[in-house]
């Protein structure tokens, strides 16, 4: 290549750059993935090394993310910098990053290293004076960033105060929004007709910039710090991994899994396990952060002029397809919403095959402008959901056809319903409503009722046996003997199951019955609240507000519910079928105070065994903290296993678990139905089984 040549690609990156960092940093819109930006990063630093004389103080190569968008907060000027990672692809890009350390320093390696989850979120920086809170504020462009700090400080556990600190610090680290409130967000904006977040991300960034801190309150964010500006120095600390434990100790969430590793090869092999174990995680992780773990060697090292010697990302494969999108269908939901699926050429995509991909609501299609026979870029979303990262407009031959969408419901020919940009079948005899509402019920996170598959379903409703869930518990051994696959044996099994399924408890029957906005944690936290149904159906908006998780859209869909004559008709009829409407009692406050966290395959089902631990009183979650009682550990456990043994939190092996619920519990406790089968069969002979 030439050097103009050269100089014109050059400036048409940075031009490019430049563009795509305001619409990442600035608008919380990206055009494009993380993997196409740091392509074109990529490129743009290579061709600086090829051409040094290209080279310029403003090139993005040199420069941190974008400013603060204008007249919305206040910029602030961080006392010290803040700097973003260089990034490795590779195990060889590792050993690069190695050697050029060894180099600086002078001296041989291995060295060791602290790697921790690259949590994908939005950095922000803490600054404290005499222990006191002063400001919170984004990154920025590293240098001055926007002022969050009322948003900040409806994070839980945030500390306003600190003992035992620097006279001025800075504490910095990410904002994320968990997978499971990622989904809740979304489904909330689909159901609204709302443009719906590309990744959790920027759901992140969005909701931390929100100028009516109540918003950013109900979108469940959740933030982890591992690092100090202003005041490392005062604190005395020796590495990375006590500068962790010290942040801990002072009370800010460190939510992220790390660990120590010897030399490349090591950092390879946290790699590898960490990379496999990405799904199980609450939150996205884009890549591991390895650093030196001796924070003596960093003063030696210094910065670049955009980032650290002594640290790197080492990004996860992003695995990204192209396909073709070849027809879309409609599907109508428990709620009458109608919502695009669109049907793609089978591609494999990040260990499965992928022929669907929703595309949520009508400014999702107008924002993408995507149609019949475009090829598409596809991704998963948290390496789970399959998701549409963008429309590939270059191979367009104008065969394409727009989405057109129906006037009738697809399922019943009722005429659509228009609220906003969401298209609603209003028959409350729409088959496809019913049948929705029948899987969800049944599902297992719900009531359980695992014989009452979707075949079944279709059956009993052709037949008319069942409208809705409370005509399940009327079924008789006769309605059912003599359908498709269904003898005397099955229909007895089928009753049994039904019959068992009223003594789920409230909160399970609050799932269940599919309330606006409300998935399993949710349906936990209003159980726990108001104990019973007739309690609950008496709440008032501002008591269901208070309950964690629910802000004031949320509560009005469900007081709207609440007060349905056919919703409380239901709720008569499932009461006087016999089905549970209180929440469960823990086993006598066995397992009160405790906190479980689960990691591998189980010889039990999880949700069964998770379900008797808080049964049993005790609470469990997702991530292991300083706050975790235990670790239970099955076959091929995760990163949170590291995390543990980080932490020194006690480790139980899943017999060691079932010692101690027998122990605590033992085999005469009023566990309420269902449970205490499941306990006395744990404690049974049996493989893997005390």
């Amino acid at each position: 290549m030439t050097l103009e040549a050269a100089r014109k690609r050059v400036n048409e990156l940075r031009d490019l750059i430049r563009y795509h960092n305001y619409r990442y940093y600035v608008l919380d819109d990206p055009e494009i993935s993380d993997a196409e930006y740091d392509r074109l990063l990529r490129e743009l630093k290579e061709l600086e090394a090829r051409f040094p004389e290209l080279k310029t103080p403003d090139s993005p190569t040199e420069q941190v993310g974008a400013g603060p968008l204008e007249a919305t907060f206040r910029p602030v000027r961080h006392p010290t910098r803040m700097y973003s990672l260089d990034n490795a692809f590779s195990l060889e890009e590792v050993k690069a990053f190695e050697e050029r350390i060894a180099r600086a320093l002078g001296r041989e390696g291995p060295f060791l290293y602290a790697v921790e989850h690259k949590v994908d979120g939005l950095s922000v920086n803490l600054y404290y004076e005499e222990g006191v809170l002063v400001y919170g504020a984004t990154r920025g462009d590293g240098e001055t960033g926007e002022e969050v700090t009322q948003n900040l400080l409806t994070l839980p556990t945030l500390p306003r105060r600190l003992k035992g600190v620097p006279e001025r610090l800075e504490v910095r680290g990410e904002v994320y929004m968990p997978l499971e409130a990622f989904l809740r967000l979304n489904e909330e904006l689909e159901e609204k007709g709302e443009k719906v977040f590309k990744n959790p991300r920027n759901a992140a960034a969005g909701s931390l910039r929100q100028k009516d801190p109540r918003v950013t309150a109900r979108r469940g964010l959740r933030a982890t710090f591992y690092a100090l500006g202003l005041g490392l120095e005062e604190t005395g600390l020796r590495s990375q991994l006590e500068l962790l434990h010290w942040l801990r100790e002072k009370g800010f969430p460190v939510e992220h899994g790390f660990t120590r590793a010897l030399g490349a090869e090591g950092v390879e092999e946290v790699y590898q396990d960490w990379l496999q174990g990405r799904r199980a995680l609450p939150f996205e992780a884009d890549g591991v952060v390895v650093k030196l773990d001796d924070l003596s060697l960093w003063r030696e090292l210094g910065y670049t002029a955009r980032s650290p010697r002594f640290a790197i990302a080492y990004k996860f494969p992003a695995e990204e397809k192209e396909t073709r999108l070849l027809q879309v269908v409609f599907q109508v939901g428990r709620t009458g919403r109608v919502t695009p699926v669109g049907i793609l050429e089978p591609v494999f995509l990040e260990g499965s095959e992928v022929s669907r991909v929703t595309l949520h609501n009508e400014s999702y299609i107008e924002e993408l402008d995507i149609r019949v026979g475009d090829w598409v870029l596809l991704h998963k979303a948290g390496g789970v959901i399959p998701e549409v990262l963008r429309v590939l407009k270059e191979r367009r031959t104008g065969e394409e056809k727009p989405i057109l969408w129906p006037e009738v419901c697809p399922e019943c020919g009722h005429r659509l319903q228009k609220e906003g940009k969401v298209h609603r079948c209003p028959n409350p005899l729409c088959p496809a409503k019913r049948f929705e509402a029948l899987r969800h019920y049944a599902s297992r996170k719900a009531m359980d009722i695992g014989g009452l598959g979707e075949k079944l379903i279709e059956k009993l409703l052709e037949r008319g046996l069942v409208k809705d869930v409370a005509d399940l518990y009327r079924l008789r051994k006769e309605d059912l003997v003599g359908l498709e696959r269904m003898g005397e044996k099955s229909a007895q099994n089928l009753l049994r199951q039904i019959e068992e399924s009223k003594g789920r408890g409230l909160e399970r029957l609050l799932y269940a019955l599919g309330l606006p906005g409300v998935g399993e944690v949710l349906a936990r936290n209003l159980a726990a609240r108001f104990r019973t149904m007739d309690r609950l159906l008496e709440a008032s908006l501002e008591e269901l507000m208070e309950v964690e998780e629910v802000g004031e859209l949320t509560a009005r869909g469900i007081l709207e519910t609440l007060r349905d004559p056919a919703f409380l008709d239901l709720v008569r009829r499932l009461k006087e079928a016999g089905v549970v409407m209180e929440a469960k009692e823990g086993g006598g406050e066995a397992l009160k105070g405790l906190t479980f966290v689960l990691t591998g395959e189980l010889s039990q089902p999880r949700e069964e065994v998770k379900a008797l631990l808080r049964r049993l009183g005790a609470k469990v979650t997702d991530s292991v903290s300083r706050k975790t009682s235990y670790l239970v550990v099955g076959e091929g456990p995760g990163s949170k296993l590291e995390k543990a043994r980080a932490l020194g939190v006690p480790i139980l092996t899943e017999a060691e678990l079932f010692r101690l619920l027998e122990e605590r519990a033992g085999k005469a406790l009023a566990l309420g139905s269902g449970t205490e089968d499941l306990l006395q069969g744990l404690f049974e002979p049996g493989a893997g089984k005390p």
